[in-house]
């Protein structure tokens, strides 16, 4: 492994890292993603999110910067702003899930709906970047030339090497890369009304380019130092945890996602109509078929919202929960049903206008049937999901934050009767990362997973719990989208 220092820029935090050529984490900062709002939208507050990279290396200390061979940087897709050749904003930092370009795709038809999907394996969604490029290129106030479209984690190795381009993975989510030929198409930025000289020359995420002189010195680093745009984080996760192809990535953080490798893009009508999100691997070589779910541990900040309680307190009773659970202890007769689409809904019905709803509430309900109730709605709604992929490898591999919290892991692994094996390394994406920029493989074993196997009886009355509650959850579904 080369030493590297690893950014990973998430919907909630940034985190900031130095691995050591053995893997070791020796430092370690999180921070609040900086943003801002604007007159559409939030944005990135691009100043403070250089400026926490910047005070991280710089804070390393003499002898772990001299030590330093990459800068590794992976985040959200579908982000991104038009930049200019002196690396100055000539739009805002659009966020992942900003919605300002949806008016743009409502003229399209459906058969150029259907074009887009065979072109760029992506369903049409103000979600990914093209939206948003398209909304920026009839806003920018640039009256420069030579504007590039870039994603955040692609901007911010911008400004510490003087070069833009795009990666892969990333490009995968802007719904502008034709994954027959691994380039942009003219066909798709015809349909956006955009001019494709916006998009940026591509590259994998295993070519870096070497810092420049002034970046080095202000952070006082040696000029050897070569950054790396890795990916999309969920992407990069995948490399983190060694996944192969037939096997099932649950990445978990403020969104969820499930990730299979492919040796080809599945572009038929049946992943059209699931729509599934194909993506080209980090290797650049294989392909990657994926779902994001929007509410994942976004789920924790909606509940600590809506009951009123702490961050501890709400620990403590998930904690509380899981015990008596595997205790056979819940009355399911007393949990409410919960669709927890607190913020959109994921495939086959996906939208960022649905919303969540809580019903079957009795004048004896606990905040702690809520609770249980919300993971037990996310481990159906990650089973329903899980479903549009077909069959899958070994066990579900789980990484991130779910990996500590019993209650929805015993809940998952009993819906789909199936075995987890879950990561006990934090930072499985900056693990993802550094491989990737030291051109080395990973193996899942180098996470200590520990099983989380299902239980027979628990599976059984989980599904006359659903069979009981189906009448109520096919009466929500027509008031939740």
């Amino acid at each position: 492994m080369r030493a590297t220092v690893t950014v990973d820029i998430g919907t909630t935090r940034v985190k900031l890292g130095f691995f050591d050529e053995a893997g070791t984490q020796l430092a370690l900062a999180k921070h609040p993603t900086p943003t801002q709002p604007d007159q559409w939208g939030v944005v990135y507050d691009v100043p403070a999110l250089r400026g926490l990279v910047t005070a991280f290396i710089s804070g390393l200390g003499e002898d772990l910067r001299a030590r330093i061979e990459r800068i590794a940087i992976a985040g959200v897709g579908e982000s991104g702003g038009l930049v200019a050749p002196d690396l100055s904003l000539a739009s805002p930092m659009i966020l992942w899930f900003d919605q300002r370009g949806a008016p743009l795709l409502a003229a399209l038809s459906d058969e150029e709906r259907d074009e887009i999907y065979r072109i760029t394996g992506l369903p049409a969604s103000p979600n990914y970047g093209l939206s948003k490029l398209a909304w920026a290129a009839q806003h920018t106030t640039s009256v420069g030339e030579n504007l590039l479209w870039l994603n955040i984690s692609e901007y911010l190795a911008a400004t510490m090497t003087g070069m833009r381009w795009a990666e892969y993975t990333l490009a995968s989510r802007t719904m502008a890369l034709d994954l027959a030929s691994s380039g942009w198409s003219p066909r798709i930025a015809e349909l956006a009304g955009i001019d494709a000289a916006l998009l940026p020359p591509l590259r994998r995420a295993a070519e870096g380019q070497p810092v420049a002189a002034d970046f080095a010195e202000r952070v006082c680093l040696p000029s050897t130092v070569a950054v790396h745009v890795v990916g999309h984080d969920h992407m990069v996760g995948g490399v983190g945890a060694g996944l192969r192809p037939g096997e099932i990535l649950n990445s978990t953080g403020t969104t969820e996602g499930i990730l299979m490798l492919r040796d080809q893009p599945s572009t038929d009508e049946q992943m059209a109509a699931a729509q599934l999100a194909n993506g080209i691997a980090c290797d650049g070589e294989r392909f990657t078929l994926f779902a994001s779910i929007p509410t994942g541990g976004a789920a924790f900040a909606a509940l600590q919202s809506m009951l009123g309680t702490s961050t501890a307190a709400l620990v403590e009773c998930v904690e509380s929960l899981a015990d008596e659970y595997r205790a056979g202890a819940i009355d399911l007769a007393a949990i409410p049903v919960v669709v927890p689409q607190f913020r959109g809904s994921p495939p086959p019905r996906k939208s960022a206008r649905a919303r969540g709803a809580i019903a079957n509430l009795g004048t004896d309900v606990r905040p702690a049937d809520i609770v249980f109730g919300t993971f037990l709605g996310m481990a159906l709604q990650f089973r329903t999901v899980a479903q549009l992929f077909g069959p899958a490898a070994g066990p579900v591999k789980v990484i991130g934050p779910a990996s500590e919290n019993p209650l929805w892991l015993h809940l998952k692994a009993d819906v789909l009767q199936a075995e987890l094996s879950v990561s006990t390394f934090p930072e499985v994406v900056s693990r993802g990362a550094q491989a990737l920029a030291s051109a080395v493989a990973t193996d899942w074993t180098g996470v200590r997973p520990f099983t989380v196997s299902p239980d027979s009886v628990r599976h059984a009355q989980l599904l006359d719990w659903h069979e009981e509650s189906r009448t109520v959850l096919r009466d929500l579904s027509t008031v939740v989208w």
